[in-house]
């Protein structure tokens, strides 16, 4: 049995070294992180998951972009990661379930990411036309709308949030 709850500071250490854990510590230089530069997740969206002993089995993170020339703003999700002790229990399932349910629910359109097509579509992602900064292969990038049209026309550049949006 886990608890998903909102990531909270105190999370940040424990959170980042299961990151590390999971993709090596040269995740950071991934072109993905280059829109999160200088961005703080969205911590009402962000999530963990911990055991009944409160020892953290997984995360994930949303990010705020923006896409194209009308410059629609999107959730940038991950990373998603769960402990490799804790692989294959469907913990992945509940926490994409989770942090799918919070965009939504706060008034989010649609979701990007970058990842293996196969373990996303289904939960909905489907390859977009956006662009990522390179050398992202453009067969990695999906999208995900959250209300009805969410995708509809989104195409372009997507860039990183301003402070100032």
């Amino acid at each position: 049995m886990y608890r998903i709850t909102e990531e909270t500071p105190a999370d940040m250490y424990e959170v980042e070294n299961l990151y590390d854990l999971t993709f090596a510590p040269g995740r950071t230089a991934l072109s993905s992180y280059r829109l999160r530069d200088g961005v703080p997740p969205l911590v009402s969206l962000s999530c963990v998951a911990r055991d009944s002993h409160g020892v953290l089995a997984g995360a994930l993170r949303f990010w705020p972009v923006r896409v194209g020339d009308t410059n629609a703003p999107a959730l940038l999700l991950g990373p998603i990661a769960v402990h490799p002790t804790r692989q294959g229990e469907g913990l992945g399932a509940l926490l994409m379930a989770e942090g799918l349910a919070r965009g939504a629910a706060a008034g989010w359109e649609r979701v990007l990411l970058v990842g293996d097509a196969p373990y996303y579509s289904r939960f909905g992602f489907e390859k977009v036309p956006v662009t990522f900064p390179p050398p992202t292969n453009p067969d990695r990038v999906l999208g995900r709308a959250l209300v009805p049209g969410g995708l509809h026309g989104i195409t372009g550049e997507v860039h990183r949030w301003s402070p100032s949006d």
